[in-house]
């Protein structure tokens, strides 16, 4: 029950009385010992782990691996052994690459698991003692200080200039100076996390000063647990691809089983043997499923994976390439993805002028550079240590020469006042060869207040109200930038003056204004993913103004009512917050589980998201999306765990490429399941309408497999490591979830191409008894036909035609289907050599079945001779031929559109049918 209260609101001895605990001396040992066996360690249980074998049945469950595995069992019971274990086989290696690809989410809390700081420094019975961070229970005295990581959440009971760095928590990237009196909401309303001043949070950092708390939350109650929880609960959902294949395998399934029963009705019409025409039943069902399309897809997948990884992408889940392809929204965190996270100075109020930092003047300027390194603490040498504005003028200084280290060994530190939120303001005492100076730093109202002098062109001048007017238009400018300002100024040391007497009758030398940078190619992935029909909604803990800037600046937001606050998205439920989402662009000051709410209510919408981040507050959301995309470089472990894929060089511009190769994927595979379709139907029609005319089957059961996993498989490969034209593909809107694999006019090209190929394999197999038929001078009849097929050298015969025809016209046909509104002539031939490999290769199958002797026998096919091979060629050609004649009819249907209409009403309306 303790961990519900909210603490932030409690005075320090409420919140000790809450915890039963002591603010001063602690926790006894006695009572720490009690609660640890009670309540349990400061540490994230550990997700049950699966076994390999529980991966790799998972990977089964799938539609079509439920028909493949069926037409293997029904093989089996049949005999037909060699036909099931080669579609055990296709089975087997498509589960083993998803188990290569398992274990995401246990990961994921493994990597927060180990945030957990291994030892804390805390007080019990009045004195400090050094524990396990995982020994801490609730009410334990914690002491912090700078460089420390916070082991639980703790309430603070006392704060001396404590700043702590929680952009991993909360996304904003500033350090958050901490103090102990309680909150009080508006109205009592939610505090956003990033707003409890009075709190600290596991895994955050301690960057100045030092404090103590009491332990509020341990191990899962703890903010970071609490997300630890949200991903736990969020399920990997199928992307849309798997979606779509899973409603090609059931409806794969439901049209096996018709062919099946009509089958089995025909044999009885037709007083047909049944055991005969149940085999012929199974190689019809064996026949409409494309047995080498689940690894063809993860083959195709795979590869992009490896040009994936050459634009510095790393795919973590296959299967979120092609999904990239059909994102509608990317929802990306501010820190670190849109902007450096890196804070900068990037202008300068010196000598009464406003500068662009590039043009300082370093002789007129000197003291205020030395006001910038010498009251600083932070450290930039071996590693950069420190706040990240303090850090940024080290950067600054180092850009003009200055380095903190060298000015050491001339400039002793002999006293400091440290920061304070009350002054708001630091100064140091410094020995130049002999000549002592203080250096004040703090906000520019405050050192305003205290300056008599100011310095201009190297020369300290009394300070009037012109230069007072000047110097608060100059910070009024670069508050409307958003630039977080810094003042700087100097006074020599009085021999013998009081203390207080240090930050008084200032010498004003200038202010500097600083920002974390907008990242220059997010400006231009922004505007690329608005010409491909992709919307870019910036989520951000920081405040709502920073947020607008932002937005406004990378072209996301226009007006502020585009944004919404943490504050207001709490109140709504996901169904009123998705009513929201075609206005709202920008979203602040939000919690790890509001991320989790705006991606799940776009997702409601139907819409495809890709969600970015890098802290331990993207994790969550980064799983619940569609596509998780964590950055590389600067993100946490966590971010990178709980990713689909990781971006190596943390730049938001590696989306854009990234979706263009996702786009290309989805084409392909699409290219490919066309292909293969097409293909298949070609084999059903041929088979089932010789069934219908009472003839024998025209293929085997073994020369389909053959053609599905061996001939087709080669050139469905070939199509999914096709180029496009990534200029055209990014040209266009998303496709829609729902959107089918054969939507835009793909039933047609299947059921043409299909039956295309059916009509020049019922040929080839006609061919032969019709040849005996002219030689005997017999009258033309399907009975005469059925006749003459009944004789095994002729049906073997007319079998080895139409398996020859049928392998090698789908040879033709994939080359036609790289683009089938574009002419063969018109590509660069080797511009996919795998196509030339895969034709190459299986032509040489082909013929190795009907030419080599134990092929042959396996196969029951005979030997062709060279007529016979040019003949069954120009059959088996027609696909290539009917597709070059297509190609020619549409380019003069379109030369006469535009001749009638103009070219640009005709483009004019292609483009609207693209929009729609």
């Amino acid at each position: 029950m303790v961990q519900k209260q909210e603490f932030y609101r409690q005075t320090i001895q409420e919140a000790a009385t809450s915890l039963h605990t002591d603010p001063k001396r602690g926790l006894s040992a006695q009572e720490a010992e009690r609660r640890l066996l009670e309540n349990g360690e400061n540490r994230l249980p550990e997700a049950e782990k699966k076994s390999v074998l529980q991966s790799f049945l998972e990977q089964l469950n799938d539609p079509l691996i439920y028909v493949l595995l069926a037409a293997a069992l029904i093989s089996v019971l049949l005999g037909e052994y060699s036909d099931a274990g080669i579609i055990a086989f296709v089975v087997c290696l498509n589960a083993a690459v998803g188990v290569l690809q398992e274990g995401k989410a246990q990961r994921a809390l493994d990597s927060l698991k180990q945030l957990m700081q291994p030892r804390a420094v805390v007080i019990r019975d009045g004195s400090e003692q050094e524990i396990p961070a995982a020994k801490l229970v609730v009410g334990d005295l914690v002491c912090l200080q700078a460089g420390a990581m916070v082991p639980a959440d703790l309430r603070l009971v006392e704060a001396e200039n404590l700043q702590l760095q929680e952009a991993a928590l909360t996304g904003e990237n500033l350090p958050v100076q901490k103090q102990t009196a309680r909150l009080s909401g508006k109205q009592g309303g939610r505090i956003p996390l990033g707003d409890r001043n009075n709190m600290t949070f596991l895994s955050t950092m301690v960057s100045a000063g030092r404090g103590t708390g009491m332990v509020c939350a341990v191990g899962l109650q703890t903010q970071i647990g609490k997300i630890a929880a949200l991903m736990h609960e969020s399920r990997e959902e199928t992307t849309p691809l798997q979606k779509k294949l899973g409603e090609l395998g059931k409806f794969l399934s439901l049209g096996s089983l018709g062919i099946c029963i009509v089958l089995f009705l025909l044999a009885i019409v037709q007083k047909r043997p049944v055991f005969d025409m149940l085999l012929t039943a199974i190689s019809l069902a064996v026949a409409a499923v494309p047995e080498g399309l689940p690894a063809v897809v993860t083959l195709c997948l795979a590869l992009s994976v490896t040009r994936m990884a050459k634009i510095n992408t790393i795919i973590r889940r296959l299967p979120s390439v092609e999904t990239l392809g059909a994102v509608s929204v990317v929802c990306s965190d501010k820190t670190g993805t849109l902007t450096q996270n890196k804070m900068t100075v990037e202008a300068c109020f010196a000598d009464q002028k406003l500068l662009p930092a590039e043009r300082m003047n370093v002789k007129r300027n000197r003291d205020l550079f030395l006001a910038m390194l010498l009251c600083n603490d932070a450290q930039i040498e071996k590693s950069r240590v420190g706040d990240p504005t303090e850090l940024a003028l080290l950067d600054f200084g180092a850009r003009y020469g200055f380095e903190k280290n060298a000015l050491g060994t001339s400039f002793e530190r002999k006293k400091e006042n440290a920061f304070d939120s009350d002054r708001k303001m630091m100064s140091v005492l410094c020995r130049e060869q002999g000549k002592l100076t203080w250096y004040v730093k703090g906000a520019a109202d405050r050192i305003l207040k205290r300056c008599s002098q100011v310095m201009v062109w190297g020369q300290p001048v009394p300070m009037t109200q012109a230069h007072r007017q000047q110097i608060l238009a100059g910070v009024e400018k670069m508050a409307a930038e958003e630039l977080r300002t810094l003042a700087f100024a100097c006074r020599p040391y009085q021999e013998g003056e009081p203390e207080n007497m240090a930050e008084t009758n200032l010498i004003f030398l200038g202010i500097t204004g600083m920002r974390d940078p907008i990242r220059p190619e997010a400006i231009r992935a922004v505007a690329d993913f608005q010409k491909a029909g992709v919307s870019t909604v910036m989520i951000t803990g920081d405040h709502v103004a920073t947020a607008f800037a932002v937005g406004k600046k990378l072209g996301i937001v226009s007006k502020q009512s585009q944004c919404m606050t943490g504050e207001v998205l709490s109140g709504l439920s996901e169904d009123d917050l998705a009513g929201h989402l075609d206005e709202i662009r920008v979203f602040a000051r939000v919690s790890p589980k509001d991320k989790v709410k705006i991606v799940r209510a776009f997702q409601k919408r139907g819409q495809i998201v890709a969600m970015t981040g890098d802290g331990v507050n993207d994790a969550p959301s980064l799983k619940a999306a569609d596509v998780g995309i964590a950055m590389g470089k600067g993100g946490t472990d966590v971010a990178r765990q709980a990713s689909d894929m990781i971006l190596t060089d943390d730049n938001f511009a590696t989306i854009r490429r990234a979706m263009e190769e996702g786009r290309g994927v989805y084409e392909n595979i699409r290219k490919s399941v066309l292909f293969l379709l097409s293909s298949n139907l070609g084999e059903i029609l041929t088979m089932f309408a010789a069934v219908l005319m009472g003839l024998p089957s025209p293929l085997q059961s073994a020369h389909i497999l053959w053609i599905n996993l061996i001939t087709d498989s080669l050139p469905a490969l070939a199509l999914g490591v096709d180029k496009n034209d990534g200029k055209k593909l990014m040209g266009r809107p998303p496709r829609t979830a729902s959107e089918s694999l054969l939507a835009n006019g793909g039933l047609s090209v299947i059921c043409f191409y299909g039956a295309l190929i059916a009509g020049i394999s019922l040929t080839a197999f006609f061919t032969v008894p019709y040849m005996l038929m002219k030689q005997e001078r017999a009258d033309f009849s399907v009975a005469v036909l059925a006749a003459f097929l009944e004789q095994k050298k002729v049906l073997k015969r007319a079998q080895t035609y139409a398996f020859t025809v049928l392998g090698m016209s789908q040879l033709f046909h994939a080359v036609g289907m790289r683009d089938v509104r574009q002419s063969i002539f018109s590509r660069r031939p080797f511009e996919n050599r795998l196509m030339l490999v895969a034709g190459g290769i299986g032509f040489l199958l082909q013929a190795a079945v009907t030419e080599l002797p134990f092929l042959t026998g396996v196969f029951s096919t005979g030997r062709l001779s060279a007529g016979e091979w040019l003949y069954l060629s120009g059959l088996s050609c027609f696909p290539l031929l009917a597709h070059e004649l297509f190609v020619l009819l549409e380019k003069n249907g379109t030369q006469k559109l535009m001749e009638k209409f103009g070219r640009d009403a005709y483009e004019s309306d292609r483009d609207q049918e693209r929009a729609a």
